[in-house]
């Protein structure tokens, strides 16, 4: 068994972590849950210890990787506390503020033996593994253009900002989850272009991105806005032989947010109205479009993952230098703000 704890008991723990370590009952044991406040606005889990003394976490000899699900501000001397303490990380998105202070967290990690990694959940997205199996179907031929979009209409959120925070920017917040798919899936891009933007003016939240990724001929075009009364779809995906269109994202989150948890056989699944439409010319020159059949995304695989990674020795499933690349864009791309 892995024997993991918490520091951090919102929404982040309770809804995209927990369920997913708890589904995962003959390989994880959640022991120990660290708030501040102590405050409860959760159920509780029965045989889990709630406690304000984060001692109970670092002298317990039994817990082996410690969790980090605090703002993002607070992560980087955190996770440097947990390995000081002799325990492995993960630590949520964004990793850290700087490329700098992850390199030295992996550093650190490497010195004293152990593991820390980035909680890149949205690997498992099931809009983004039909992407790629359809990607690896061939039927697209060679790609050409990737659009893949994160819309809100929620112009309230910006307008209640009245000053420019890296805590609450839309490029670190979201940009951590579609950034990182572009990079485990494509690697190193050749060259970005940035065009990061406050629509409400200068000095107030950044609510606005649009990053292009070019890998040769590819265009892989990572986009988000506050403002989009209708979202765009969630990837769009063109080559020279035709094209796939997926306009509903994930379903896990939507599932969480209605208390419908991982337990459910059908937790998290496409239904047929939410299936992508793929639209192509065979080798005979024929026409097709026909839907399919969305693949089913499962956060619990982070866990899995890190199971075999700290209990087996397997490599990491977030690589090191992924999570480096990804916050060396971040810092470029926010530096266009204007305070």
């Amino acid at each position: 068994m892995l024997t993991i704890a918490y520091i951090g008991n919102g929404k982040s723990a309770n809804r995209y972590h927990l369920p997913f370590a708890l589904k995962l009952k003959d390989k994880i044991k959640v022991k120990t849950i660290y708030s501040r406040s102590g405050r409860q606005d959760w159920t509780p889990i029965v045989g889990v210890h709630y406690t304000t003394d984060i001692n109970d976490i670092y002298n317990d000899p039994e817990i082996q990787l410690v969790v980090v699900s605090t703002p993002s501000s607070t992560h980087y001397q955190l996770a440097k506390d947990v390995l000081n303490h002799g325990k492995n990380a993960l630590v949520e998105k964004p990793f850290t503020e700087t490329a700098a202070e992850a390199k030295e967290l992996f550093a650190l990690a490497k010195e004293k033996g152990l593991l820390i990694q980035c909680y890149q959940n949205r690997r498992y997205d099931s809009d983004f593994l039909t992407v790629q199996k359809v990607i690896e179907s061939g039927k697209l031929g060679d790609l050409l253009e990737l659009e893949m979009s994160f819309d809100y209409f929620r112009p309230e959120v910006p307008a209640s900002v009245d000053h420019f925070s890296l805590n609450s920017s839309y490029l670190y917040g979201h940009a951590c989850h579609t950034l990182d798919q572009v990079i485990s899936y494509f690697g190193r891009p050749d060259d970005v272009h940035y065009d990061v933007r406050q629509l409400l003016g200068p000095n107030r939240m950044n609510d606005y991105f649009d990053l292009d990724l070019y890998y040769g001929t590819l265009k892989v075009s990572v986009k988000s806005s506050y403002f989009r009364i209708k979202p765009r779809p969630s990837f769009v995906v063109y080559g020279k032989k035709g094209m796939f269109e997926k306009a509903a994202k994930d379903r896990q989150e939507t599932d969480l947010k209605h208390f419908y948890m991982p337990s459910h056989a059908d937790f998290g699944i496409d239904r047929p109205e939410d299936y992508g439409t793929l639209t192509y010319m065979d080798q005979a020159d024929q026409y097709h479009e026909e839907k399919v059949v969305s693949e089913v995304g499962d956060y619990s695989r982070v866990y899995a993952g890190l199971y075999e990674a700290i209990i087996n020795g397997q490599p990491k499933t977030v690589k090191d230098e992924e999570t480096i690349l990804q916050l060396e864009m971040l810092e470029k791309g926010i530096q266009q703000v204007k305070r």
